[in-house]
């Protein structure tokens, strides 16, 4: 039976929901390396020549250098825009139907690869605002695709130039007022924590909501330090296993349980007291963790026939564009986490972290 409590929640949350819906526009913004994916089918001889490893995220070292230019040269390539937080935003606003509710940051060069990366990002409704640094080229990421594994080397270039310069304008201080919600992906704690840190210190502020994603196991190893300089700002944080995994292992957690590792996530100090955090760990092809106010809660993903799946590569970026999408809204937290299964589910089966037609989630 409904009772009177619940259709008092329900009529409230239709009233923030036709409100939000009707101002939308630069709710969500984020921050990070937008790169052009250079994706191909390659062996695993390919992966050793380079010291890789299936689903390996790397950052290209000088032997790595040559990637790019070999799968040019020796493969047939797909070229897509990418970068983790780009590639979120773009599936984010695929969900949502409606141009510029999302906002992106980050730095390119000034080439033709710039030029492609803010025309295809616009064209999904992306509000690209670039910096554009001078004398270095925009950064590339090879997508190395061994059956339904991938493997990332990205080469920054250009995207690890990125400054608060950019966040000082005053075209883009407004952005940052008028948005609610930040997200900011690990990876760019290689490229500047200064900026992460303005952004998070603005969302504590304002009492608005500032989201990270592990991203990579390296990067709670190697950038230990910038990542818990961030973690007391986090509201929510995403990860998947081996990402917790290896949090865990560097923060002495002693446990291998990934129930255990997010709940320990979710008790470490936080600056914002009046947001409990809000952890969620994706395991592949076991249920999503969901670790909120001391419960833990599991949710069963989409399986998929084997012949299906295409490319893994942006299932986590589409997870979490999918989440956020219905996140802003303001939507339950178990519609938030079916919707971002579902997008991952869509894009797994397509090469790169791409879509087409209309998104039909259904809540």
């Amino acid at each position: 039976m409904t009772t009177i409590s619940n259709i008092a929640k329900l009529i409230t949350r239709f009233k923030h929901f036709k409100a939000t819906t009707t101002k939308m526009e630069g709710l969500l913004l984020g921050v990070g390396n937008p790169l052009l994916d250079i994706s191909a089918k390659v062996n695993l001889e390919f992966l050793s020549k380079y010291d890789m490893k299936k689903n390996d995220a790397i950052l290209a070292e000088d032997k790595h250098k040559p990637i790019y230019k070999e799968l040019m040269d020796k493969y047939q390539v797909e070229f897509t825009a990418g970068g983790s937080v780009q590639n979120t935003l773009r599936v984010s606003q695929w969900i949502l139907e409606k141009p510029k509710v999302t906002t992106f940051f980050g730095a390119v060069g000034e080439d033709e690869y710039a030029k492609i990366l803010q025309e295809r990002a616009i064209a999904e409704g992306v509000n690209v605002q670039y910096q554009h640094a001078q004398d270095s080229s925009t950064g590339t990421c090879a997508v190395l695709i061994t059956g339904t594994d991938r493997s990332l080397c990205a080469n920054l270039a250009a995207a690890n130039l990125f400054t608060p310069d950019h966040l000082a304008k005053s075209e883009n201080k407004k952005l940052i007022e008028s948005a609610q919600y930040f997200y900011i992906s690990g990876f760019f704690l290689t490229v500047s924590p200064p900026s992460i840190q303005e952004i998070a210190k603005h969302a504590l502020a304002h009492n608005k909501t500032f989201i990270m994603n592990l991203s990579a196991p390296f990067l709670s190893t190697f950038y230990k330090k910038p990542l818990m300089e961030a973690m007391p700002y986090v509201d929510i944080l995403f990860g998947n296993e081996s990402e917790a995994e290896t949090f865990a292992s560097e923060q002495n957690f002693q446990t291998k349980d990934l129930k255990e590792i997010a709940q320990k996530i979710c008790d470490l100090p936080k600056q914002n007291e009046n947001k409990k955090r809000i952890v969620i760990i994706t395991t592949g092809t076991n249920p999503v963790i969901l670790a909120d106010n001391g419960k833990i809660t599991e949710y069963p993903i989409i399986k998929l026939e084997h012949e299906k799946v295409v490319d893994t590569n942006g299932a986590g970026d589409a997870f979490v564009g999918g989440f956020l999408a219905q996140y802003i809204q303001q939507q339950p937290l178990e519609v938030c986490i079916k919707c971002g299964v579902w997008t991952a589910s869509q894009i797994i089966q397509r090469s790169g972290c791409t879509f087409e037609g209309k998104a039909t989630f259904k809540p």
